[in-house]
């Protein structure tokens, strides 16, 4: 078995648990940062590991693309091409499809659609889908599912359910690789009953580890919100659950609270890029004329190698010269954060004031400077 889970800890729904790959142990709950072209932008491996990064995320689609799978695999794996010693967690590409979905095909066979590199014509099937994450050598691979929007009519979130059972079955069928976990996805929107359904469908197949698909893809945060306890109560409860491209800090600690394991989302590294901060205390907008003579750090209790260094002036000048500094301290900043939060909420489970804890978090993001 490539991949064991086990529980330690419960506080209501939520969970705190220890995921255990051929890389390495996982913690949980955790945030995946995203490193998208085996990078995670601007950051090196030995800064995601400073500041705590246990699992990171590679894509399928855009490695697939370049430099090629196959490469990859010739040149050792994943792990080996990005410097990476730590488990590593891949997508199938399904998510890259929606976003592409005004130039795509998708049929029962798999998805057609144009490279947004150079308008080559590529066909993603299940069976292409396992062979690329087979390629990269990922601790975790997840099967191709259609995505549909959050604001699809039922007939087609149900048609796009019922096409990601068929390809999780093949996606099954079709993977060889011993020491590679593979992981399902639950789609169906915001209806439960769909959700239900597909969970049940995908449980029977009996994979490691669950993954909940299809949010935050244009719906409200409150229907996500809603959503989630019952969703993943119909996950199987001695399995992994993945919470996919969610999201904000209060939405991992909804998801949290909902009995979710495992988190990614671009946003923390986005944002920092962005000169956009999360902090306990809000969001702090770093461009504003007001942190020009400030010399306080960004977060005085923040361990990341940006608040043990620098002041707020000092971040707010490499934005306003446009200097690389700039987004790369404020992405590690806000990875370092997304992970602290995770870490918080592991040890409140675990001492059983979980609901203390987001309690205390929510009303520290209400208040000033959260419109800094």
């Amino acid at each position: 078995m490539s991949l064991t889970f086990a529980l330690e800890h419960r506080d209501g729904a939520a969970r705190a648990g220890r995921m255990t790959t051929p890389h390495g142990v996982v913690e949980t709950p955790t945030f995946m940062p995203v490193g998208t072209r085996a990078t995670v932008k601007g950051l090196t491996p030995a800064m995601l590991a400073d500041v705590g990064s246990q699992i990171i995320l590679g894509n399928t689609y855009h490695l697939a693309l370049r430099p090629g799978d196959e490469l990859i695999a010739e040149l050792g794996g994943l792990h080996r091409f990005m410097d990476w010693p730590g488990p590593i967690l891949t997508d199938s590409g399904g998510f890259q499809v929606f976003s592409l979905a005004s130039q795509a095909k998708i049929t029962d066979a798999g998805a057609t659609f144009r490279s947004h590199i150079d308008g080559a014509l590529l066909h993603l099937t299940p069976e292409k889908a396992v062979e690329i994450q087979q390629n990269l050598g990922s601790d975790i691979a997840m099967v191709l599912d259609e995505c549909p929007p959050g604001d699809a009519p039922e007939a087609v979130v149900r048609k796009a359910v019922a096409r990601s059972l068929r390809w999780a079955e093949r996606c099954k069928a079709h993977h060889s690789r011993k020491d590679q976990a593979q992981f399902a996805i639950v789609q169906g929107g915001t209806n439960l009953a769909l959700r239900a359904e597909c969970a049940r469908e995908l449980a029977a197949m009996d994979f490691p580890g669950y993954a909940l698909g299809g949010f935050s893809v244009g719906e409200a945060p409150a229907a996500m919100h809603a959503a989630l306890p019952e969703c993943a109560a119909c996950l199987p409860e001695e399995k992994p659950r993945y919470l996919m491209g969610v999201g904000r800090p209060e939405d991992l600690l909804v998801g949290v609270a909902a009995g979710i394991d495992l988190f990614d989302c671009v946003m923390p590294t986005r944002n920092g890029r962005n000169a956009t901060a999360f902090t306990d205390a809000g969001i702090v907008k770093l461009r504003n004329a007001k942190h020009e003579r400030d010399p306080a750090p960004l977060e005085a209790h923040c361990h990341c190698y940006g608040c043990r260094r620098f002041s707020r002036a000092y971040l707010h000048h490499l934005f306003r010269v446009d200097e690389m500094l700039g987004p790369i301290l404020l992405s590690l900043h806000n990875i370092a954060y997304y992970l602290r939060l995770m870490r918080e909420a592991r040890a409140a489970i675990a001492e059983s004031r979980f609901a203390e804890f987001v309690a205390v978090r929510r009303d520290g993001w209400k208040k000033p400077p959260s419109t800094d």
